[in-house]
């Protein structure tokens, strides 16, 4: 049998959780509006914003004065760099070379006309600007007229102004051309005359071969050899030794070695090498100038100025990479014997390393051209050549008589050759005496050469020019 449910329990108990979820729910209440008017107290809108405010603004002011700094540091480099490139400049215009120099001199011209060339547009500029010669851009057909007018005054100045003067130029060309051909058809001629007839030089004596005896030096007469060189370092010795050995009397020859070096061990290694020779019993002497001044013609110049030079009436001259044959004085000294009026021997050049490349072969065909044809016609017929600058024998007579060597050309050889010519004196080309030599085998040896050979010939035309047209001595 169940028991009957107490109610009075069940409603005391239901009071009991009302009472309590009702204080809860006050004290929750009570703490969140608690909560809530603390953070509502604390929270102004108008102070927050205040804040954000000046927050911004002193942002904005550190970056606008991180804006200035980076400015301010751009101004002073632009500045710095200016300042530099002016001090630069100044530096090098003052340490610049001098105008002399003929490619400084021809880049400064060219910068000047290209600068008043730009000076002149801009005024050009500024007058249009100031005038108000606003033009309007051309449409596509007065472009095309302006291109059809452009073509038709180009054809106007061409046909007025550059063709004349070009036309003159191109028949001078081909009247030079004409010249030159009918001169090498007349050495061809006169070479080929030469080998049909064998004609050569003889001379009146001929001094016996071999080794000169002692008792018979008075029929030989003094020569003075010199050897002219500038660091030479690869070829002094085979030069100095083939002059020592020549088959003429040591009493009635002296060697001068004259030495332009700057170089240190050059001058040292020569001087050892002349040394060496003087104590086998050769008349040698080392020349060295302390100011070297007018190249290979102040150097022989200066040789020509010792006072023992008079007791000597001839002067054989080689260069430091020739080496005569032994000889050659014997071969060439006889030629002036009977001939007061004969200036000049001139030997043939031959070459040791003609195969060595296809440089050096071209170059044995042109220089076997120039002394087989050009030099052997004019000495054989009109008696007068181009001195080659070595190889060859001199009366110093003659070189006295035209004035000596002068150093006002870089083409010395031919410049003495053109004023002992206009003096009266005669020379004599031989074939057949050959003085060893080598050619240039690098390109870049081969273009030195050449300059040096063709950078005169104009500068002495213009400074022998009028003495050969008042020469009294050209028949």
């Amino acid at each position: 049998m169940s028991r009957e449910p107490n109610y009075e329990f069940q409603e005391w108990w239901n009071k009991q959780r009302e009472k309590n979820h009702d204080f809860f729910t006050n004290d929750s209440n009570n703490a969140n509006k608690g909560f809530l008017t603390v953070e509502i107290r604390s929270l102004n809108p108008d102070l927050t914003t205040e804040k954000d405010r000046s927050r911004s603004a002193r942002q904005l002011s550190w970056i606008c004065l991180l804006r200035f700094q980076q400015l301010a540091n751009s101004l002073a480099w632009i500045t710095n760099s200016f300042l530099l490139l002016l001090r630069t400049a100044n530096r090098r215009i003052s340490a610049a070379d001098s105008p002399s120099d003929s490619s400084a001199s021809r880049l400064y011209r060219i910068i000047k006309f290209f600068l008043f060339l730009v000076v002149l547009l801009l005024c050009v500029e500024l007058v249009a600007y100031f005038k108000g010669w606003h033009f309007s851009p051309p449409s596509a057909a007065s472009a095309e007229a302006a291109v059809e007018l452009f073509y038709a005054l180009w054809l106007e100045i061409r046909a007025d102004y550059l063709a004349p003067p070009l036309q003159s130029l191109a028949n001078v060309c081909i009247v030079l051309f004409l010249i030159q051909s009918m001169d090498r058809v007349l050495l061809m001629l006169g070479c080929l005359w030469i080998k049909i007839r064998r004609i050569k030089p003889t001379a009146s004596m001929e001094y016996p071969m071999g080794r000169v005896e002692t008792g018979n030096v008075d029929d030989y007469p003094m020569v003075l050899v010199q050897i002219p060189m500038c660091n030479e370092k690869e070829v002094y010795q085979q030069s100095i030794a083939a002059v020592c050995i020549m088959d003429w009397p040591k009493e009635r020859m002296l060697v001068q070695v004259l030495d332009d070096s700057d170089e240190l061990d050059a001058q040292n290694l020569i001087q050892a090498e002349v040394q060496k020779w003087h104590q086998k019993g050769v008349h040698i002497l080392y020349r060295h100038r302390l100011i070297r001044s007018g190249y290979k013609a102040g150097n022989l110049k200066s040789a020509m100025s010792c006072d023992y030079i008079k007791n000597y009436e001839f002067v054989a001259i080689f260069d430091a990479d020739f080496q005569p044959a032994p000889d050659f004085l014997k071969k060439t000294i006889p030629h002036f014997m009977g001939n007061d009026d004969l200036a000049l021997v001139q030997a043939r050049w031959a070459f040791v390393n003609k195969d060595e490349n296809l440089l050096t072969r071209l170059q044995n065909i042109n220089l076997s051209f120039h002394f087989e044809v050009e030099q052997q016609v004019n000495g054989v017929f009109i008696n007068f050549f181009g001195f080659n600058g070595t190889a060859g024998v001199w009366r110093i007579k003659a070189l006295e008589d035209c004035g000596g060597w002068l150093e006002r050309t870089t083409v010395e050889d031919m410049d003495i050759a053109v004023r002992a010519h206009l003096c009266g004196w005669k020379f004599v080309y031989l074939n057949d005496v050959k003085c060893y030599c080598e050619l240039p085998e690098s390109y870049e040896a081969y273009k030195k050469q050449q300059y040096r050979w063709h950078s005169g010939p104009m500068q002495l035309f213009r400074l022998c020019f009028l003495d050969i047209l008042h020469s009294k001595d050209l028949e």
